[in-house]
């Protein structure tokens, strides 16, 4: 799972869950940083493999390059993969994900 730098990802839109939490839609950047939801935050969590770099001034000032840039995301993961092997690392992604590790208790 691979994201352009300047992309969030998220379930809902930072002023719809301030909304929720606080009945107050101003409240959205707290949100935000709340659900940790831009390409460096889903990294640092694992939820994705790859941030992809935009072109200076993000991907809408050069459509073409952020294009390229994505298609060599992809070939780059894809090559020399079947389509069974890309469903099982896609399967054993998401089936690891909100897993967590029981910490060694300290005495």
């Amino acid at each position: 799972l691979a994201m352009l730098e300047f992309a969030y990802y998220s379930v809902i839109s930072p002023e719809g869950c301030a909304s929720i939490l606080w009945r107050d839609g101003a409240k959205a950047p707290e949100a935000a940083q709340a659900l940790k939801i831009t390409a460096e935050s889903l990294y640092q969590l694992g939820v994705i493999d790859e941030i992809i770099p935009e072109p200076p001034g993000g991907a809408h000032s050069d459509p073409e390059a952020a294009i390229l840039a994505v298609k060599t995301s992809i070939l780059k993961h894809l090559k020399n993969l079947s389509p069974r092997k890309i469903a099982e690392r896609r399967y054993e992604k998401y089936v690891a994900m909100g897993r967590f590790k029981k910490a060694k208790r300290s005495r």
